[in-house]
């Protein structure tokens, strides 16, 4: 180990750099349409928390490439990742994130700040430029429960590393206009975990309804979004069986207003 080396990045960059997503070389053209894409992910904060859903349907072309991916993953006890872009890349670099995270609590003995981690995640999207020029493209959504400031946080990005922090509600993917539009209605600052929970997952059904690449929720399969809730007591993912039981509500309610519930006025 390097002295003074706390990234694990860093520390593969020197061992060894092949290993590194970014430094593979890809063939010149647009690899855009050789690899399946995930979409769309959809975070909002609560009184307590954060929570953060993503629907399962991962496209290649015109092709639905998979039903059920998940694009949601924990990266640490309190925060949570979700990819929207090329899956394998951004799977890839979700595994690298995790592990810098674990590297640094293990070299440092603490756990790094909310905003130290969304650094770092912005650190290794800009390690992927290269790919993103060639239709590679990763822009994930990071979110988790801020202990030192005592409230959940929500960060996006863009293919070159660049780092915003969003109030509220956030999307990503190529759904995420349709999904953002649909919260713009339905957030309120007053939300309980269930309440926005249930939010998030009407936004994903209008994604859903105007965007192809977005999955709903599959009745047949019984395939829901993946659902994480993040605490001042750490994160979960929802369970499948409690999903469904507000998926399925929301389902019955649509039955009567396909447009899904309407905003008060004032």
């Amino acid at each position: 180990m390097t002295p003074g080396t706390s990234s694990f990045a860093d520390f593969l960059g020197i061992e060894a750099p092949d290993l590194l997503p970014s430094r593979r070389a890809v063939p010149a053209g647009n690899a855009a349409d050789l690899a399946p894409h995930g979409t769309t992910i959809v975070a909002a904060t609560f009184d307590d928390g954060v929570v953060m859903a993503g629907d399962r349907r991962a496209t290649m072309g015109n092709i639905i490439a998979q039903r059920d991916i998940q694009k949601v993953f924990p990266a640490d006890e309190y925060s949570v990742v979700g990819i929207a872009g090329t899956a394998g890349l951004a799977v890839e670099m979700v595994r690298l994130f995790q592990t810098e995270l674990e590297h640094y609590e293990k070299i440092e003995g603490s756990t790094l700040s909310m905003d130290g981690k969304a650094n770092r995640l912005a650190a290794l999207i800009r390690a992927n430029l290269g790919m993103a020029m060639q239709g590679l493209a990763v822009v994930p959504l990071f979110a988790g429960y801020d202990l030192a400031a005592d409230q959940g946080r929500i960060f996006s990005y863009d293919v070159t590393g660049g780092r915003y922090e969003e109030t509220a509600f956030h999307s990503v993917g190529s759904g995420s206009l349709f999904a953002r539009g649909s919260l713009k209605k339905l957030y309120r600052d007053d939300f309980n975990a269930e309440e926005a929970v249930t939010a998030v997952i009407q936004a994903l059904y209008d994604a859903a309804d105007d965007d192809s690449a977005t999955g709903g929720p599959d009745i047949t399969r019984r395939i829901f979004p993946v659902v994480h809730v993040i605490t001042p007591d750490g994160g979960r993912r929802m369970p499948d069986d409690e999903v469904s039981v507000i998926a399925d509500r929301i389902l019955a309610s649509r039955m009567q207003r396909p447009d899904g519930p309407a905003a008060a006025l004032t």
